[in-house]
């Protein structure tokens, strides 16, 4: 079982200047939904911004400790605007 504490660890060591956010969807500690907010998505398809986010917590996906994530991603900039 994997914590949420511990899978924002390790999207900020991929993406350092990433702010995340977890839920654990299940209370089970292996289905989670991430919002990542980061500057290295800007100008990335969606796409290759969840590819960043996979990249990240690759091991603990092939692992399968974490069994399924949701992902939601944007720049500061989008954020900025979805939060307002």
């Amino acid at each position: 079982m994997i914590t949420p504490d511990q899978v924002s660890a390790m999207i900020k060591t991929g993406l350092p200047d990433a702010s995340v956010e977890v839920q654990d969807l299940t209370g089970g500690g292996d289905h989670y939904q991430v919002v990542v907010v980061s500057s290295e998505f800007k100008g990335r398809s969606l796409v290759q911004q969840h590819q960043l986010v996979y990249g990240a917590v690759r091991e603990a996906m092939s692992s399968e400790a974490i069994h399924a994530l949701a992902l939601k991603t944007y720049t500061p900039e989008d954020w900025a605007t979805h939060s307002a």
